[in-house]
C-alpha cells in the first residue's frame, strides 16, 4: 500500500519536542501545506516552529497523484454561474501563482519537476468542454478545447491548459524541509488559540496554524458539517504506453492517469469514505481494460477532504479566533491548495493583507445543498444505538471494510487500522474497544 513517492524518497529526521518553548508561529501539521508555511515563514525571518503527529508527510501528501495544476476539472464555466467573474478570476490567479512558486522552487532541486499541459477529457459531451474553454478564456487564460487526446479510448476531446506541471511531492519536501524548525512524533493532545500540549512538552504561541489535513479542533469553525473526505485509488503499471501530459476526466470518479518515469499512474474510483470497499477492484478493471499488458506494481488509497463549495478553507479558523488560522478542504488538488495556503497564511500571521484571502475565506456562507448531506450522514452515523464500533472523532459508527482491513468513518472520514492506530484523521485517538469483525 506504499505510494510511489514514499518508495523512491528519504525524508529528513527530526527530533521529538521534549520542553516547554515559546514561539511566534505555531504550525500543527507536517504535510505539504504546513511544511510550505514553515518554510515562508523561515525565509521571512518570522519565529515559528512546527509539530507533526508522526513523521512529515506521512498522511496524505505522501499519497497524491503529484499533479501542479489549476485546471481542477470543469470548474470555472460553474464557478463564474454561481459566485461571479471576480471569483473565478482570483481562483485562477491563486493558483496559477501557486503553480509559479513550485516552478520556481522545483527548478532550482532535484525533484523530478516537468512542465507538461494539463487536459480534463470528456467521454461524450463535447459542448461542457467547449463551454469550460471558453470560459477559462474569458477570464484571460489561453486554455483550448481539443478533439483529440493521447489516451487509448474514444473520447469527444478535452480542454487543455498549457505549461502546468508535475513533480517528485516527496523529493521536493525533503529539500526544503531539511534545515526547519520542525519536531516529529510530538501530538497535540491539548489545545487552545494560544497553546498547545504534547506528550513531552508544550508550545506557546502568538499565532497559530491548523494543517492537520481535516480541522481537529471541533468547537471552533463547525468543520464536522463543512467537511466531508472521499477516498479514491491509484494503481502504477509499466510495461505500458505513458500518455503525454496530465489527464483527468470530467465526471465523479473518472479516471486519473500521469506518468513518472517509466510508470504510468491510474487513479480514480471516488466515493465518500466508508461507503465503498471495492475501489481497488473497479480501478483494477479499468486498466486491465484499458492497458491489458500492462503489469501492475503498486496500489495506494488517497483521502480528501471536500467543501460545501468546492473550494478550500484557507485563514481565519472562525470570525472568533483572530490568532487562530485553517489550511484545509483542499479537494483533489493539495498541490496547489499547500502552496495558496503558505501563500496567504504567512501573509496573514505577520499582519499583512493578501489579495486572496477573501476568496478562502473560512467563515463564507454554508447554505449548501453539501450540507444537508453532511449533517444527515452525521445523524445516521451517531443516532445509532447498541453499536460498539465508533469513531473516537466525534462517536460515528465505523464501517469495516474487509478489502483494505481498515475502520472507516462515513460522517467525517476518520481510519483506523485493524488494531485501532488512526491511519487517517480526524480522530486523534485510537479505538480502545472493538467488538469482533473479522
Amino acid at each position: 500500500m506504499e505510494s510511489i513517492w514514499k518508495k523512491t524518497a528519504e525524508l529528513p529526521e527530526f527530533h521529538t519536542l521534549t520542553k516547554d518553548i515559546r514561539t511566534k508561529v505555531l504550525i500543527i501539521g507536517g504535510g505539504m501545506a504546513g511544511i510550505l508555511c514553515a518554510y515562508f515563514l523561515q525565509r521571512s525571518g518570522v519565529d515559528y516552529c512546527l509539530l507533526e503527529a508522526d513523521t512529515i508527510c506521512s498522511g496524505v501528501t505522501g499519497n497524491t497523484t503529484a499533479k501542479i495544476t489549476s485546471q481542477h476539472g470543469l470548474i470555472y464555466d460553474s464557478l463564474i454561474s454561481r459566485a461571479g467573474r471576480e471569483i473565478a478570476d482570483g481562483y485562477l490567479r491563486a493558483n496559477e501563482l501557486a503553480l509559479k512558486r513550485y516552478k520556481d522552487l522545483g527548478w532550482l532541486i532535484d525533484c523530478d519537476m516537468k512542465e507538461v499541459d494539463s487536459y480534463v477529457f470528456d467521454r461524450m459531451d463535447a459542448e461542457k468542454l467547449k463551454r469550460e474553454a471558453a470560459a477559462v478564456m474569458q477570464l484571460g487564460f489561453p486554455a483550448e478545447y481539443v478533439g483529440q487526446v493521447d489516451l487509448p479510448f474514444e473520447t469527444a476531446g478535452a480542454v487543455r491548459f498549457p505549461n502546468q506541471a508535475q513533480f517528485h511531492p516527496l523529493k521536493f519536501v525533503a529539500a526544503i524541509a531539511k534545515n526547519l524548525n520542525i519536531y516529529e512524533h510530538s501530538p497535540v493532545r491539548e489545545m487552545t488559540e494560544y497553546f498547545a500540549l504534547t506528550d513531552h512538552g508544550s508550545v506557546a504561541a502568538e499565532k497559530v496554524i491548523v494543517a492537520t489535513h481535516f480541522p481537529f479542533i471541533n468547537r471552533r469553525g463547525s468543520y464536522f458539517v463543512k467537511l466531508y473526505q472521499e477516498r479514491s485509488y491509484v494503481l502504477s503499471l509499466k510495461n505500458t504506453e505513458i500518455p503525454d501530459g496530465i489527464y483527468l476526466e470530467a465526471k465523479k470518479g473518472g479516471l486519473s492517469l500521469r506518468g513518472y518515469e517509466d510508470t504510468l499512474l491510474l487513479g480514480g474510483i471516488t466515493h465518500r469514505t466508508g461507503k465503498e470497499p471495492d475501489g481497488f477492484e473497479k480501478l483494477r478493471e479499468q486498466a486491465k481494460l484499458y492497458f491489458p499488458e500492462a503489469e501492475i506494481t503498486g496500489q495506494w488509497a488517497a483521502q480528501d477532504c471536500m467543501t460545501l463549495d468546492g473550494l478550500p478553507y484557507i485563514g481565519n479558523y472562525s470570525s472568533s479566533t483572530p490568532d487562530l488560522f485553517v489550511a484545509g478542504g483542499f479537494g483533489k488538488w493539495g498541490m496547489t491548495g499547500a502552496m495558496i495556503s503558505a501563500i496567504v497564511l504567512s501573509d496573514l500571521v505577520q499582519g499583512r493583507e493578501n489579495e486572496f484571502a477573501a476568496i478562502f475565506n473560512p467563515s463564507r456562507g454554508i447554505l449548501k445543498p453539501q450540507l444537508a448531506i453532511n449533517m444527515w450522514e452525521a445523524m445516521k452515523g451517531i443516532l445509532k444505538p447498541h453499536v460498539k464500533n465508533r469513531c473516537t472523532h466525534m462517536g460515528c459508527v465505523l464501517h469495516w471494510n474487509a478489502k483494505e482491513q481498515t475502520f472507516e468513518c462515513p460522517c467525517h472520514g476518520s481510519c483506523f487500522d485493524a488494531s485501532g492506530e488512526v491511519l487517517e484523521n480526524p480522530a486523534r485517538h485510537k479505538l480502545e474497544n472493538k467488538s469482533d469483525v473479522f
